[in-house]
């Protein structure tokens, strides 16, 4: 399995945000049972689901549905460490996010972060792969903003979006997410994403200096070296996450792409503990429980993007990744998003592994 944590600079950041909402840290992580001296770590890093487990847990104490969901709170504790940096340094928005592509894994390799054109401007996207617990839309929202208003103060002016988009339902009161957002709204859509102006895009950033920009471009670049080090198997991952899985990436390609031969790369597969066949399953599980969660996406079009020749096979994978067909799965999602959102203060567990759940 792929290791998909947030670092614990970002955590530090939402935890100090849970604070100033009214939660006690302490408590809140010996509840969890993690470590909260781990925040303080510099190399340190929290799973997946330990993240959405803090949001979860923040989100009930409070009995707060709208945990996170202010311009202030992302401003002062939306904390991209030293990848804000690297991105203000840049000449204009549009590098900063470009920058913000290329290094949101030493933030969260659980995240991703895409940029599509679009006759408008561009549409950045925010997602979460990996974990088996639903992300809390609440986690989510706090994303957005912090993008957002980094945005405002690379450019030193106030800026929104044409318009953003999340997958989740429209809540019963929408008024606080226009309140935050300031722009259109469209729920139960396929993506978070949010629209941004081609002049918005252009405008250069006070703090913009090519020296440091340079500078911190060879240190982002050795920070992820450093997480992913230069690894045959985290380049496998890369290259197979970015192709599609129809028809199925052969291995002879991939090393190709990686200029070695096919040997070779089985051997330093082999050597590092894995090989091609479990880490392209590693990815189509992943990008199952993308599909999976995303509203609206038919079980045949989920199957044929996943490279599954038939439905049946799909059914059989899910069984064996998740315990539960996958309309099992995504109706458990669907329903775990509705009862977070409501600020039930019950925090569900993690669903018991089936016996053949492969790790």
């Amino acid at each position: 399995m792929i290791a998909r944590t947030s670092s614990a600079a970002w955590v530090r950041g939402v935890v100090d945000m849970f604070c100033a909402e009214g939660v006690d840290a302490q408590t809140l992580f010996r509840d969890a049972e993690l470590d909260i001296a781990v925040l303080n770590d510099p190399d340190g890093r929290f799973s997946i689901d330990d993240v959405s487990r803090l949001w979860e847990m923040a989100v009930a104490s409070t009995g707060k549905a709208t945990l996170g969901l202010s311009k202030e709170l992302a401003v002062t504790y939306g904390n991209l460490g030293l990848v804000r940096y690297a991105m203000m340094a840049c000449p204009t928005l549009l590098a900063a996010l470009e920058r913000l592509v290329r290094y949101m894994n030493v933030v969260s390799n659980a995240a991703t972060f895409s940029l599509t054109e679009d006759a408008e401007g561009h549409w950045f996207e925010l997602g979460h792969v990996g974990g088996e617990r639903p992300v809390p839309r609440q986690r989510v929202e706090f994303g957005m903003l912090t993008v957002l208003t980094s945005c405002s103060w690379f450019t030193g002016r106030e800026l929104t979006a044409e318009v953003v988009e999340f997958v989740y339902p429209e809540p019963a009161d929408p008024m606080p997410h226009r309140e935050a957002f300031g722009c259109p709204l469209g729920f139960g859509r396929p993506a978070n994403r949010a629209l941004l102006r081609k002049a918005d895009l252009a405008l250069p950033l006070w703090a913009r200096d090519q020296a440091m920009a340079v500078l911190h471009e060879r240190l982002m670049e050795d920070e992820l070296a450093r997480l992913e080090g230069a690894r045959t198997t985290h380049q496998v991952q890369r290259l197979l996450q970015t192709r599609v899985l129809y028809p199925e990436p052969r291995r002879e390609d991939i090393a190709a792409a990686l200029s070695i031969s096919d040997r070779t790369l089985q051997r330093r597969l082999q050597a590092e503990g894995t090989s091609f066949q479990q880490l392209l399953d590693d990815v189509r599980r992943e990008l199952a429980q993308q599909y999976l969660r995303k509203p609206g996406q038919p079980l045949k079009r989920v199957a044929e993007l996943l490279g599954f020749g038939d439905q049946s096979n799909m059914f059989r994978a899910c069984r064996r990744w998740f315990g539960e067909s996958p309309g099992q799965y995504r109706a458990r999602f669907s329903a775990h998003e509705s009862h977070l959102f409501e600020g039930r203060r019950e925090c569900p567990r993690p669903r018991p592994r089936s016996a053949d759940h492969r790790d």
